[in-house]
């Protein structure tokens, strides 16, 4: 006698939750532009990689001489698959079904999914579309027939979710309409991408802003891709999902599996000792005119390794990752194109924020330093940018992981401080200035009778200001040993992987989890 009977069972049901939410609710998703979660997961990881948790988790219904009648998959998928070879959790809604709004099974397996990448170390991917909880229930219109609510004595929900971001990568992608719960799972990630066209995040949609408040707004206009974009819900913005689950590959592929763990060396025989000579004149005499410092960092870096994320919010910090002698690295610079580079309260949560990142997961921080200051004015008041400001200062001084800093142009103020962690190696060019302020604000402070009282007031304020640029020179802090070196600004790569060559070394020393990991 066998158990063939029970296992044909398990392959029926296997293939009913294989089917989704029929092969309608499929058609609609496509005709929509959108993949099925079962597609991107197989765009995403390694070919026959994954390997799925609960696969015939959902809810059952039965005739009455108890045989199956139907089955509704659960709604979350969740599984380990492999990125490159490395192991990875990833999970998301099943659009197909009660558009990803959480059935019972679905809602365990999505809590579910931190503990399973906490528990085996290694990074979680979630593939969000779908919605929060409904007023029905997951049992229908009458309600549930069971206990309402979790017992006292569970463990909150989102403890998995902090926890996971103390320990592992995690990395997550808007495909679809988000909102709810998912959307706020989105956010708690160490990065989040949206597709251009068909993902809008929200707390609430339409039909609900428009019952409460009023208002009458569309998807789009509520929570796409050019409002989050702007206030740093979400970190980069896609052209298609084919995209989006390509930029979190790219992302993971700096980070290690945990943070016991260093992240991995990827040589790409980029030559260490590589001096272009566009870094020569890539900084203006003129002090006043800007320049392209994305430009400068993919001059330095290991080719073709660097990847920006964060580009629209806070635009006068600049955020990323790359690699110097194929070591991960954390790229921390200013665009001087936007406020002068000057760090804003939006910039000033994104520099924290990413310093929390590089900390969190051992990564040294390489910062491209020209800070003119905190952003002055009623806006910047009104937003806080002080204190926003002091945060990324103190993050900084906290930091543990090696830090080198390249002053490039300005370093000044408060502000400045936020680009130099502890023990920083710290490198100039013949093009840095630095001091408590910038020229043109420290001579209409100090001087502003003396310019006023003169007979030409602009050539009295050139003429100072030329003065004081003087004495801003990087060449009295080299006699001086401010700095560990004043060099040629095309011998900055080479000097660059010569540290990374120092520290290297030290990197297994300093993992674990940290003090301060980073919060969304």
């Amino acid at each position: 006698m066998s158990w063939q009977k029970e296992v044909d069972e398990i392959n029926r049901r296997r293939s009913l939750a294989a089917e989704q939410g029929g092969a309608e609710a499929v058609a609609r998703q496509h005709a929509k532009g959108r993949l099925t979660l079962r597609e991107r997961i197989d765009a995403l990881v390694d070919e026959g990689s994954f390997r799925e948790h609960g696969r015939i988790a959902g809810g059952a219904e039965y005739n009455e001489d108890g045989t199956l009648k139907d089955l509704t998959p659960a709604n979350f998928i969740v599984g380990f698959g492999k990125i490159d070879g490395r192991r990875c959790v990833v999970g998301g809604e099943d659009f197909t079904v009660r558009g990803g709004s959480p059935n019972a099974a679905g809602l365990r397996k999505s809590v579910y999914a931190e503990d399973l990448a906490c528990q085996y170390r290694v990074p979680l991917i979630r593939l969000h579309e779908g919605g929060g909880g409904s007023v029905t229930g997951s049992k229908g219109k009458g309600g549930p027939a069971g206990p309402v609510g979790d017992p006292v004595y569970s463990p909150p929900r989102f403890a998995s979710v902090a926890r996971a971001m103390g320990v592992v990568p995690v990395a997550t992608a808007a495909l679809g309409p988000v909102a709810g719960l998912p959307a706020s799972r989105l956010v708690a990630s160490h990065f989040s991408v949206m597709t251009r066209e068909t993902a809008q995040v929200l707390i609430a949609g339409p039909a609900v802003v428009a019952r409460a408040l009023g208002e009458q707004v569309t998807k789009e206009e509520l929570g796409g891709a050019d409002v989050h974009l702007k206030n740093g819900v979400v970190d980069n913005v896609a052209e298609d999902e084919q995209d989006a689950l390509a930029q979190v590959r790219r992302f993971l592929s700096y980070l290690p599996q945990n943070v016991w763990e260093v992240p991995d060396m990827v040589r790409n025989g980029d030559d260490i000792g590589r001096t272009d000579d566009e870094l020569l004149s890539i900084v203006p005499k003129d002090r006043r005119k800007p320049f392209n410092m994305r430009a400068l960092v993919k001059h330095v870096v290991d080719g073709d390794s660097f990847f920006e994320f964060g580009r629209k919010y806070g635009p006068g910090q600049i955020t990323g990752f790359a690699r110097l002698d194929g070591q991960p690295v954390g790229i921390l610079a200013n665009d001087c194109r936007f406020y002068a580079g000057a760090m804003s309260a939006e910039g000033s949560r994104k520099v924290r924020r990413f310093i929390e990142l590089c900390q969190t997961f051992t990564l040294p921080i390489v910062s491209f330093v020209d800070e003119p200051g905190f952003m002055i004015g009623t806006e910047s008041e009104k937003a806080g940018a002080i204190r926003c400001g002091t945060a990324a200062v103190l993050a900084a001084a906290s930091c543990t992981v090696p830090w080198a800093s390249v002053i490039v142009r300005k370093v000044f103020g408060v502000a400045g401080a936020a680009h130099f962690g502890p023990d920083a190696y710290v490198l100039a060019w013949p093009s840095a200035e630095m001091g408590a302020l910038p020229v043109e604000g420290g001579v209409a402070v100090a001087f502003g009778r003396e310019i006023a009282a003169a007979p030409d007031p602009e050539a009295k304020r050139l003429e100072l200001e030329a003065a004081l640029a003087a004495r801003q020179s990087p060449f009295p802090r080299a006699e001086s040993f401010s700095f560990h070196d004043l060099i040629d600004p095309r011998e900055t790569r080479p000097a660059l992987c010569e540290w990374i060559d120092w520290v290297r070394p030290l990197l297994p020393g300093l993992t674990g989890p940290t003090t301060f990991p980073v919060r969304p």
